[in-house]
């Protein structure tokens, strides 16, 4: 009887042996955590700004007097119509390009006639009354080469004779500046524990480290696992590894950067539109925006799911095909139990499954690396 001549025949390890590689491997890949977390507790503070960017802004956008005059008097229709209509409230004259004010200085608008009347009475000598003149009479009409001077002159003239009813005045003081500090808090995330800032930047380095050591720490555990592996199932692993992390973090970038802005102005006019002052809290902000990427990133995993159950006999091509509408329902309840209780994010999760969803039967179609596969 022939020998079967496996790569691994030759080096078969005892189970306290392969006990030994795997605590070797265990440690190298804790250490690598260790500096990884290491690394990030010096930059945390920037890990936090990035992450608290979103919330930053959707604040401030939504804070503005003019961002939300009209939500007030709407029924629930008209504030979900008026959440996903296209249309931009565009300012009635171009923007203005002015000095910005110091942290200790306000700049306000006082009519004329409420600043005369202020002088009279506390300096009555600084007010001189001007009295009205009556216009003249042009004793000539203007000659034909002098018309447009004259007209110019007079637009000018016009321009400057309209009166001002408003004159702008800077007010600085110490208490400008704990006002402008005091109401700069609604735009930002607070905290209600002395302890609570502390606690949630080592909860920010912590995963921060985590996700700078997951290559090492991934390497050492393929280390110990490709060992144990035939060819063919370790050329499996190098196609749809890299396909499976490049799916998670299209979740997570698609999450981030699109899916969250949308979100917060959602939950932000929400909580204006019932009357309610919002004042978001650090630690339970960071969970959510640590949370639903991640959440994005595991449900992007749907196209492999299908693969694997395909590979295995339990569904088919045809099944998937057939049970699209089935699977369309089951996406919309997923979606829902993964993402926070507003119906924004769950459509933005449910519309790209959708999509990954037919993805992965033509993924499963053309099954890559089905040569080699014994189950083929």
């Amino acid at each position: 009887m022939p020998r079967n001549r496996d790569l691994f025949n030759d080096s078969t390890m005892t189970f306290g042996e392969h006990l030994e590689v795997l605590r070797v491997h265990v440690w190298r890949a804790l250490i690598g955590l260790v500096i990884g977390v290491v690394a990030a507790l010096f930059l945390g503070d920037k890990v936090i700004g990035i992450l608290s960017q979103p919330i930053d802004e959707a604040l401030r956008r939504n804070n503005q007097p003019e961002a939300t005059d009209d939500i007030g008097g709407m029924d629930f229709s008209g504030f979900i119509k008026q959440m996903f209509s296209d249309e931009e409230k565009k300012p009635d004259k171009p923007p203005v390009m002015e000095e910005v004010p110091g942290d200790d200085e306000l700049t306000v608008d006082v009519s004329i006639a409420s600043l005369v009347a202020a002088l009279k009475t506390v300096a009555p000598e600084l007010v001189v009354e001007t009295p009205d003149v009556p216009e003249k009479k042009e004793a000539a009409e203007p000659d034909d080469g002098d018309a447009d001077a004259a007209a110019n002159s007079k637009a000018g003239s016009a321009e400057s004779s309209e009166p001002v009813e408003s004159v702008s005045l800077v007010l600085r003081s110490d208490e400008i500046a704990l006002f402008k500090k005091t109401a700069d808090r609604f735009n930002r995330p607070v905290t209600y524990k002395v302890e609570e800032a502390f606690m949630t930047y080592l909860k920010v380095s912590l995963v921060a480290g985590l996700v700078l050591a997951a290559p090492w720490v991934f390497y050492q555990a393929w280390l110990f696992v490709a060992a144990g592996l035939y060819p063919h199932e370790r050329k499996h692993v190098y196609i749809y590894l890299p396909m499976s992390i490049g799916l998670f973090m299209a979740g997570a970038v698609f999450c981030f950067y699109f899916v969250f802005p949308i979100v917060l102005d959602f939950l932000i006019q929400f909580n204006e539109w019932i009357g309610v002052e919002l004042q978001p809290r650090l630690s339970e902000y960071i969970s959510l925006v640590l949370m639903l990427p991640v959440m994005f990133g595991l449900s992007f995993q749907l196209p492999l799911v299908m693969l694997f159950l395909d590979r295995i006999g339990v569904m088919t091509v045809k099944g998937y095909l057939e049970n699209w509408r089935m699977a369309v329902l089951v996406i919309a309840i997923v979606s829902m139990l993964m993402t926070p209780a507003d119906p924004t994010s769950m459509l933005l999760m449910m519309f790209p499954l959708v999509f990954l969803y037919f993805g992965g039967i033509m993924l499963c179609r053309f099954r890559p690396g089905a040569s080699t596969d014994p189950l083929a």
